[in-house]
């Protein structure tokens, strides 16, 4: 008898907006506390985290902002709140790199992206630096010019 395929983790939901913003110095992954209905509509692919951040309050991680939209099959006996706060699960040594991080050298947690990881929602999150302006700029020519030389390369 063989074994079963490992599965792969498989994107969820991502937030392109979020490495256009931010240099990205380190990512960690991060377990979600959800709720029965959340998960229903997360299979369902009916999730957002394009304007959500993620925080820390009282020594836990918090995930702020994401939207998750209730199924009308799935969330008929609960009280549902598509934009509630939720937990992040991380390792206490972790939170406390973070903190540091974050407190005093005024970096940003940011959620990147939100995948399936062996039945699990797990949620990538960036140890971030703003980008200014002229940064974006010179992020986009790079972009383009990647572009272009794709082309060229193509057509020779």
């Amino acid at each position: 008898m063989s074994k079963p395929a490992k599965k792969s983790a498989s994107t969820i939901a991502r937030n392109k907006r979020a490495r256009f913003d931010y240099f990205i110095e380190e990512t960690l992954e991060a377990g979600i506390a959800l709720l029965g209905w959340e998960l229903k509509s997360i299979r369902a692919g009916k999730v957002q985290i394009a304007e959500s951040y993620v925080f820390l309050r009282h020594g836990e991680v918090w995930l702020y902002g994401a939207h998750i939209t209730p199924l009308p099959t799935a969330s008929t006996h609960v009280q549902t709140n598509p934009t509630r706060d939720r937990k992040l699960l991380l390792h206490k040594r972790e939170i406390s790199r973070l903190l540091g991080a974050v407190e005093r050298k005024g970096y940003a947690l940011v959620p990147l992206d939100m995948y399936w990881k062996q039945g699990r929602v797990k949620l990538a999150i960036g140890l971030a630096r703003g980008k200014k302006q002229h940064d974006k700029r010179e992020a986009k020519k790079d972009r383009d010019w990647e572009r272009q030389k794709e082309r060229i390369l193509k057509q020779a």
